[in-house]
């Protein structure tokens, strides 16, 4: 029986960290990195699963009513074929050949580009018929209510949504968005500290319960709340809930001064707010390390830097480097030895630009 593939990226986020699940503001891209799916039907009401990557293989009968997570890379497809069928929609059984190049544990959202291009693959298995952002919806769900990370709908909404050559900035309570194209003779350059992170573990939804409990003192989302109103009526707020108010207030500012800068080709700009974001991860979100605060001072005093930040869920991963493109070699070299020299872990540095967003791939690959 024959196959169908589809493809779905990773994405790197230019600027907006932890504002997606604060109904804020962010500006991702989609990048070469991609997991595929292959979907073959099955008559049976089994879910098949192996994954080339990790080795393994999981099989589980989609009329579990009480189904949990195994905690491991199976949750991430599971959890979609879960939230589809609590939505009402009947699956055909199926049989799924999983690989990619999305690092995992290193802040690319490896895990929102197993979950899109599973959707994608049960979806059309099945005959069923969504739009995007019912499938970014479903598949933040997943994520959120079976793998049990309480992400916001950026990474998801990205994977869906990508356009070669742009970033996207999107309001994450509308879901609206624009496509800004990326600047000519500029690469995006994701340098991988290679300290994994796992969001699931718990800091990552200790800093969401921070941010609810800043929301619940103001009684409203922290993307309506202004330094202004931080100043004046935050006496109540604990010091570290006080400071992850501060970080989301600002950062959904920098996103859309950054936005317009991009739109004006004013990378200066750009590269002075995200300095200014990873010093507010750092210092007031508290999600960076001693290693992506070193990747990020290496980047900015290497050739052809314009901007620099970590990027993702913090505690380890990447940080992304805005690198003029006949620097970039140069760039990299001087980068990996400064790592290497100071830690003794020779760092991986992925020279990418914005990709496409996911896709059903014609021939099968």
């Amino acid at each position: 029986m024959s196959s169908r593939v589809f493809r779905a990226p990773g994405r790197v986020n230019l600027i907006g960290e932890f504002t997606d699940y604060n109904d804020g503001f962010v500006m991702p891209a989609a990048v070469d990195f991609a997991t595929r799916v292959a979907v073959t039907k099955r008559p049976d009401r089994m879910l098949g699963m192996h994954s080339a990557n990790v080795g393994q293989h999981r099989e589980f009968p989609l009329d579990d009513p009480a189904a949990h997570p195994a905690e491991d890379w199976s949750d991430y497809v599971r959890g979609v074929a879960v939230i589809l069928e609590r939505l009402g929609h009947r699956l055909q059984g199926a049989d799924l050949e999983i690989e990619g190049d999305v690092p995992m544990g290193a802040g690319l959202s490896s895990s929102a580009s197993i979950e899109v291009a599973t959707a994608l693959a049960l979806i059309a298995n099945s005959g069923l018929s969504l739009g995007l952002k019912e499938i970014a919806e479903l598949c933040q769900r997943a994520e959120n209510e079976f793998a049990g990370s309480r992400c916001g709908i950026m990474d998801q909404f990205i994977s869906c949504f990508g356009k070669t050559g742009h970033a996207l900035l999107l309001d994450c309570r509308s879901l609206d968005y624009r496509q800004i194209p990326m600047p000519t003779g500029v690469r995006l350059v994701i340098c991988n500290t290679m300290v994994r992170h796992q969001h699931s573990s718990g800091e990552y939804n200790n800093r969401r319960a921070d941010c609810e409990a800043g929301a619940r003192h103001f009684a409203r989302s922290l993307r309506d709340v202004t330094l202004a109103d931080l100043s004046s009526h935050g006496d109540g707020l604990t010091e570290t809930v006080y400071r992850r108010c501060r970080h989301v207030i600002t950062e959904n500012a920098r996103v859309e001064r950054a936005a317009q800068a991009l739109e004006q080709n004013d990378l200066d700009t750009l590269g002075v707010l995200m300095g200014e974001s990873h010093r507010s991860l750092r210092d007031d979100f508290e999600v960076s390390c001693p290693e992506l605060d070193l990747m990020v001072d290496l980047a900015l005093a290497s050739p052809g830097i314009r901007g620099a930040r970590m990027t993702g869920g913090g505690f380890g991963g990447c940080a992304i480097a805005l690198v003029e493109q006949d620097r970039v070699d140069d760039f990299v070299k001087q980068v990996r030895e400064g790592y290497r020299n100071s830690t003794g872990t020779t760092p991986e540095l992925y020279v990418t630009s914005a990709a496409n967003g996911a896709e059903e791939l014609f021939p099968p690959a």
